[in-house]
This record gives structure tokens, sequence and C-alpha cells, in this order.
């Protein structure tokens, strides 16, 4: 009697765990129509792009009801970087070195036929709005600076649309400045921008500083 009790509650630790398994799976790869997301294998320019410069790739399909007037023509790429130099280099090499190390990422997504390109928070920079040191300033730039004429040039090459995020100097403004996501279009054409609102105070962790 006692093993009994002691294997059923065994069964529901363990369909529990499987649970609590499938609920981490969710978060981190997400579900769509209540199915896993499908893999996809990348090109072959693609794939070599990534063994040669060291960075890894992967991609999903995400289930969905099929259209019936119209063939499916939205593929969607995001970017998570690191830096590349130590921050105790010059800032104008830390900004180049993130611009080459971006380089083969972004023609990597153009070969796998990404159309809709996003860059995480601050992709330009160290993430450094954790901190209150001003000198981290000195990386912010116009909507139409060298970040936005950097990408320009892939938009324009893919077809692609890339939303961008900076920290934006407002130069018109008092150099006022903004955590911003500029969109450039698929003609290499800035489309508009948009500006965090809500900054976050959480603890230590402050962002008002800016």
């Amino acid at each position: 009697m006692e093993l009994g009790k002691k294997m059923e509650a065994q069964k529901k630790s363990n369909v529990s765990k499987m649970v609590n398994l499938w609920e981490v799976s969710r978060l981190l790869l997400g579900l769509n129509c209540e199915t896993a997301l499908e893999t996809i294998v990348p090109p072959e320019s693609a794939k070599a792009l990534s063994s040669k410069h060291e960075f890894n790739l992967q991609a999903f399909k995400f289930s969905t009801d099929k259209e019936l007037l119209r063939e499916p023509r939205v593929r969607v790429g995001f970017i998570q970087n690191s830096i590349t130099l130590p921050t105790t280099a010059p800032f104008s090499d830390q900004k180049k070195a993130i611009f080459e190390k971006l380089r083969p990422i972004i023609d990597a997504t153009g070969a796998s036929g990404v159309n809709i390109l996003c860059l995480q928070e601050a992709w330009m920079m160290p993430f450094a709005f954790c901190t209150r040191e001003k000198r981290w300033c000195e990386f912010a730039e116009p909507v139409n600076g060298e970040s936005t004429q950097f990408l320009q040039e892939f938009a324009l090459k893919y077809n692609m649309v890339i939303i961008s995020s900076i920290l934006e100097r407002d130069i018109n403004h008092g150099e006022t400045l903004w955590n911003t996501a500029v969109i450039i279009g698929n003609h290499g054409n800035i489309i508009g921008k948009h500006r965090k609102n809500h900054i976050p105070r959480v603890g230590d962790f402050n962002e008002s500083t800016y």
C-alpha cells in the first residue's frame, strides 16, 4: 500500500515536471496554433557566413492559418549581438567594431530571405543604460546618423525593412537623448521612428539618468 502511494506520488511529480518543461519550452521557443515551432534549414550561403564568422544562426517556422488569396510573404529576422572591443577602447573604435561584426550577420539574414530585420536595443554601443556614467552619452547620434547610414545600404541591397534601436541625440531640441527605434524602409529611406516613453527604474537600475 505504501509502495503504491509512493509510485503515485512519483507519477504526479513526473507529470508536474513535464508540464513545467513544456511551459519553459513554450516561453523560450513559443507555440503557434498549439503546435511547436518547426525548424528551417538556412541556405548554404548563410550557414557558410555563420561558420566563417562564428555566430549562431537559427531559423523557425510559425504555423498559422493559410491565406486563400496570398502566398506566404513575411520572414522576420532578429539579431542579438555582443560588443567586440573592451569598453576601455576609444568609443569610435568600439562602434566601428560592432558595425564590422554585424556586417556578415546581416548578410546572412539577407541570404535567408529576411524582409523585416529587428536589431537589439541600442545595438550600436555597450548597454550602459543601467549606469549613471554620462560618458556613454557620446554614443548618441541623430536619427540619420552613422548607424542608420550603415544599415541603409543593407535595407536597399536586400529589399528589407530594418528596425534599428539607437541612443538618439535630438539636435533640434536641446540635444535631448532618447531611446529610439528607427524604421528604415526597404528602399533605404527612413520611414519613421518610435521613442520609448517609459523609463524603467527598479532598485539601483535607473535609466532615468538619460
